[in-house]
């Protein structure tokens, strides 16, 4: 029987990559329903390609849009139904008709849904950092039995595959690899210099200004850090990342005789979405995108610290826990939207970040809620230190 999928954030990178290997296996999978913000042209041509009977809108206008264009749209249309909000995720999320549910969108609007769908037992691809990094002492309890959760970013998803069949007592230490982005040989100097479209033009991967951003700064290989902390129970002592040019291999876990598994592929989206659409099999067949072992090298380095302070942030926070982790991505959106929009400067980013994190002095999250108060309290703080490096 075919996998019927609901994948929330269908129009993204990573959502387009799961509908690519959708593409791939007719025979495999069918989409039982799709989940977007307001792309609503983009989400009927979607719609009409897999014949997905749902579409799902967080912004409940264009669910309006789209659910007054197919009623003018005839006959072929007849049947689909349009949700909106977070109802309509919770819906589909936890659907008898639902199998596998990918989370492929950005920030918390999901994190309901995704409780909803592991505790419905429904197989789940996770590529949303939020969910763990800020809300993963309440989701991750949530789980159900082993592999219920499948990694879909690159790194999470090699060390998920590193990790497989193996006892968890006998790991020593995992690595998340990291290109070192597009400023990796800058010198101080020139990091002072660097433009929000230098930022965003990522070496290896093509991804929204947000994470491309992040990327240059390492700070998304600092949150990466905290994800894989949370999603595979190891100890801040345990997780850490390496540079590595070459963007072969995505991860490397280090077990107790000294031994190292490592997981390489080319850098297509498209795989980690396979091993986690598959498991507990392999695919079947490749992406024809394989990579020629023979003259092929591949090198490892320590990120920088002084250049890229923001992994050093990051592995503080790791190391804290608490409220720390989201104080850490409330501050760092704020940070990069102010960068973006040509406010601050690209080095200011970290100093933001960190002036957040020395200034805050309330308590531990315990609740989810309170969790995402502080999200929010970190972007609030985040806000006003950004607004005195302005006026300077």
């Amino acid at each position: 029987m075919k996998k019927r999928l609901f994948v929330i954030g269908c129009t993204g990178s990573v959502g387009s990559s799961v509908l690519s290997v959708c593409r791939m296996f007719p025979e495999h999978f069918e989409i039982a329903a799709l989940a977007a913000c307001s792309s609503v042209d983009r989400m009927l041509l979607l719609a009409e390609e897999f014949s997905c009977p749902t579409l799902v809108f967080s912004d409940e206008s264009a669910a309006v849009r789209a659910a007054n264009e197919l009623l003018s749209s005839g006959v072929q249309y007849t049947g689909r139904r349009v949700l909106a909000g977070e109802q309509g995720l919770l819906e589909m999320a936890s659907h008898p008709d639902t199998d596998h549910v990918v989370f492929a969108s950005s920030g918390t609007g999901a994190i309901g849904a995704l409780m909803a769908a592991l505790s419905s037992g429904k197989e789940v691809s996770l590529a949303n950092k939020e969910s763990v990094v800020v809300a993963g002492p309440w989701v991750l309890p949530l789980v159900l039995r082993p592999d219920q959760i499948r990694p879909l970013d690159s790194e999470h998803n090699a060390i998920w595959q590193c990790l497989s069949g193996e006892d968890r007592r006998f790991v020593n230490k995992i690595f998340l690899t990291a290109s070192g982005g597009p400023f990796r040989s800058f010198s101080q100097e020139e990091m002072k210099r660097v433009t929000p479209s230098m930022a965003v033009a990522h070496p290896v991967w093509n991804m929204g200004a947000k994470i491309s951003v992040d990327s240059a700064t390492l700070m998304n290989k600092g949150i990466e850090i905290l994800e894989a902390m949370y999603l595979f129970a190891f100890s801040a002592d345990q997780v850490d990342a390496v540079i590595s040019p070459n963007p072969f291999i995505h991860g490397l876990v280090c077990f107790s005789d000294g031994t190292f598994h490592m997981c390489a592929s080319a850098p297509d989206m498209g795989i980690p979405a396979l091993s986690a659409l598959f498991s507990p099999l392999r695919s079947p067949r490749d992406r024809k995108n394989t990579p020629v072992l023979d003259g092929m090298q591949i090198s490892f380095e320590a990120p920088d610290e002084v250049r890229f302070p923001c992994i050093r942030l990051a592995r503080e926070v790791a190391r804290k826990e608490g409220a720390y982790p989201a104080l850490l991505v409330g501050a760092d959106e704020v940070a990069v939207d102010r960068f973006l929009s040509g406010r601050i400067s690209f080095m200011s980013i970290p100093r933001i970040v960190e002036s957040v994190l020395e200034e805050y002095s309330g308590p531990s999250p315990s609740t989810l809620e309170h969790a995402l108060h502080i999200l929010e309290e970190g972007r609030r703080m985040a806000e006003k230190v950004s607004s005195r490096l302005e006026e300077k």
